[in-house]
């Protein structure tokens, strides 16, 4: 996997360049979006999430890391 040259983005001063990667087929993907904790646990200490029919606790500790559990 190698690394193109960021797009310049358009019409945004302050904007973060938009990267894409290159795979071996020649298609491009994004990277995944960056999620802000606070928008997920909205308050809580620690959110549940499904994923494979497993349920896994993520949970923010009193030093405030991202601890993850099965």
């Amino acid at each position: 996997m190698k690394l193109d040259q960021p797009e310049p983005a358009i019409g945004q001063a302050n904007a973060a360049p938009s990267i894409r990667y290159t795979v071996e087929s020649g298609r491009q993907f994004c990277p995944p979006a960056v999620i802000p904790a606070d928008l997920l646990f909205r308050g809580n200490q620690e959110i549940l999430i499904g994923h494979n029919r497993e349920t896994y606790r993520l949970r923010i500790t009193k030093n405030g890391k991202l601890i993850l559990t099965k």
